[in-house]
């Protein structure tokens, strides 16, 4: 065909072509190179391997103290499976709490754990617990200022770890032992900071990872917890509240102080011994 020829066949096609876009009759994809479809379904099958599947595991943070143990006791009660989290950041009594971390967790038979270490806390300091240089303050509950035992920010490092650990896993929550009310008055512990935070935990997954953050114990008060705990049968006495020591706890501190109140209250006997 000439040149003259194969202009006039391409200025014949262009019409065409446009008008069968406009109709909605022309797929361009059927010009493209055939694909393989063996090809096809092994990438599908490589991608998918990749995601888990959704299950009725939970993740529970653990850090050895009352709280987070009878949030374990109601995680338990409410999941097929549960896995403990325990995270140290350089506090005083790191080793006791991983201590009593072990110790829940053998308890209930727990055979996902997973312990990990940002110390990098204690480097940044701002709080008696990670600062040797800031004294660990005598109780005070009638104070409504935040204590010096506040770790800047600490729960949203612990729900980050936890988050990651929950979407490779396939978990469906995070249960955290938070208490706003009868408490010390953590920024962190409010009911706001962890609805934020699930939205952002939402935003930052893959688009079918669904992560719910459940805080069990986050409106009761300190004595209820200890009722709970005792009616699931927890083992209170495994766990370690204290501050500042790690072989009979001080009850001096805002941690032993709150316990006690609430043993008091609930007109139990605390399991633990104290100096």
């Amino acid at each position: 065909m000439q040149n003259d020829e194969l202009n006039l066949f391409h200025s014949a096609l262009i019409p065409l072509h446009s008008a069968l876009l406009f109709m909605g009759g022309f797929d361009e994809k059927a010009f493209d190179s055939p694909v393989d479809e063996d090809e096809t379904e092994r990438g599908e099958s490589s991608s998918s391997s990749l995601i888990p599947h959704p299950s009725s595991l939970a993740i529970c943070l653990v850090s050895g103290g009352m709280d987070s143990c009878v949030t374990a006791a109601i995680a338990r009660e409410e999941n097929e499976e549960i896995a403990f989290l325990h995270v140290s950041y350089g506090q005083r009594t790191e080793a006791r709490e991983r201590r009593a971390f072990e110790e829940i967790a053998d308890h209930y038979g727990v055979e996902k754990r997973l312990a990990v270490s940002i110390e990098h806390l204690a480097k940044i300091g701002g709080s008696s617990l990670t600062d040797e240089k800031i004294g660990v303050a005598e109780a005070d509950l009638s104070s409504r200022e935040i204590p010096t035992s506040y770790v800047p920010f600490r729960n949203a490092h612990l729900l980050s770890i936890a988050a990651s650990w929950a979407e490779a896993l396939g978990a469906r929550s995070i249960y955290i032992g938070a208490v706003a009310e009868d408490s010390s008055g953590y920024p962190d512990c409010r009911p706001e900071f962890y609805e934020a935070f699930e939205r952002a935990i939402d935003a930052g997954t893959r688009p079918e990872t669904r992560i719910k953050i459940v805080t069990p114990v986050i409106a009761m008060r300190k004595s209820e917890i200890v009722l709970r705990g005792i009616e699931l049968r927890a083992p209170l006495h495994l766990t370690w509240s204290c501050y500042q020591a790690s072989e009979m706890a001080c009850g001096r501190c805002d941690s032993c102080a709150l316990r006690l109140r609430a043993f008091n209250e609930a007109g139990v006997s605390d399991p633990i011994g104290y100096a």
